[in-house]
């Protein structure tokens, strides 16, 4: 190969690695707006066919919408009203607790006589002067993380909030306009090859819409029958447990196992061992009912995917964007094998 302009080839090179520089530092920088939009176009497809489902009663778009994210709203403010009196109801028999425990001023000699009793070979005033002197000597460094971790849950919770409510405007914006984006998308596309696109198009986004109401089936189904059976066995806050077992079944593969965990335990610290254990037996049988017979019977008519397929994908995109990831893996790899059995083996056997 023949340089006719070494300069000129080296200049054109370079301004191309730095464009491509440029655009990975601004996509990068861009990665929390790029989330929000992901995350609200995600779910306003899971929202879409709600919607169609309400056009189809002959009701207009606007109220369709109207009413979807009405009712989305409504059960996550129910949600929220169940869970914070309890949460701040704990708050204050916490608050109260330690109240009593300090007045009484018998919390040093509690834990001495308690150490004493465990360890009867542990000289115990020397440990609590040890101690003791720790931490005269770092008070101010504790204090200080403590007053900065305060301040980074602060703004982390003022972050969240603004996402979660960005988020919430983009969705329902997203889910208002989805038809005159889909059709701006379509336009894009040669007029010969536009039906083909459209078609495929349609079983995607179908898909991801019904593998998101598929995922929240499961778990309205697992926390309706939480909150009964806890509230039966005599568990300790069933609403909330309830609440925890509705949300992570959502999640992916281990959502159902790392949730029914967190109830087991939680039974467990505030309730009975009976309790706890009967609460493990029932998890243990619900996550193989849910694993051969609802599940399948939910998700086959959301997406069909391979379960290998699923589980690799679920890890793939847990280790790319996190929790977020996990949840669109799924509907993600629908789509790429959409386009796998219904474009490339055609062509491939055309050949």
């Amino acid at each position: 190969m023949k340089l006719h302009n070494p300069f000129r080839v080296a200049f054109v090179a370079t301004l191309g690695v730095g464009l491509g520089l440029l655009l990975i530092t601004s996509i990068q920088s861009l990665s929390t707006i790029l989330l929000y939009v992901g995350t609200a176009l995600f779910l306003s497809l899971g929202l879409d066919p709600v919607v169609a489902w309400l056009e189809r009663r002959k009701l207009p778009r606007w109220a369709a919408v109207l009413i979807t994210i009405v009712g989305v709203l409504a059960v996550f403010a129910g949600i929220i009203l169940m869970v914070l009196p309890i949460i701040f109801d704990q708050v204050g028999q916490l608050v109260a607790a330690i109240t009593d425990i300090v007045e009484g001023g018998t919390i040093v000699e509690d834990m001495k006589a308690w150490l004493q009793g465990v360890f009867p070979q542990l000289k115990v005033d020397e440990v609590f002067t040890y101690a003791q002197q720790w931490l005269q000597d770092n008070v101010g460094n504790i204090s200080g993380s403590i007053g900065q971790g305060v301040l980074a849950l602060g703004g982390a919770l003022i972050a969240g909030l603004t996402g979660a409510f960005i988020v919430l405007i983009l969705t329902i914006y997203f889910t208002a306009s989805t038809p005159a984006l889909k059709k701006s998308v379509y336009q894009l596309v040669p007029a010969s090859k536009r039906p083909r696109f459209i078609d495929l198009s349609e079983q995607i986004t179908d898909s991801v819409g019904y593998y998101v109401i598929g995922q929240l089936s499961l778990g309205a189904i697992n926390g309706v029958l939480s909150a009964i059976f806890l509230s039966i066995i005599g568990a300790p806050f069933p609403a909330v447990l309830a609440v925890i077992a509705f949300f992570f079944s959502i999640i992916p593969l281990v959502g159902t196992l790392t949730g029914s965990t967190i109830i087991v335990l939680f039974t467990l610290g505030l309730g009975s061992p009976t309790t706890a254990l009967i609460a493990a037996i029932y998890y243990l049988i619900y996550m193989q009912i849910e694993a051969y017979v609802i599940s399948p019977r939910i998700m086959n008519r959301a997406v069909s995917v391979p379960g290998a397929v699923v589980v690799i994908a679920a890890l793939a995109g847990g280790a790319l964007l996190g929790l977020l990831g996990a949840l669109v893996a799924i509907p993600v790899a629908a789509s790429i094998l959409i386009i796998y059995r219904q474009v490339v083996i055609p062509r491939q056997n055309e050949r």
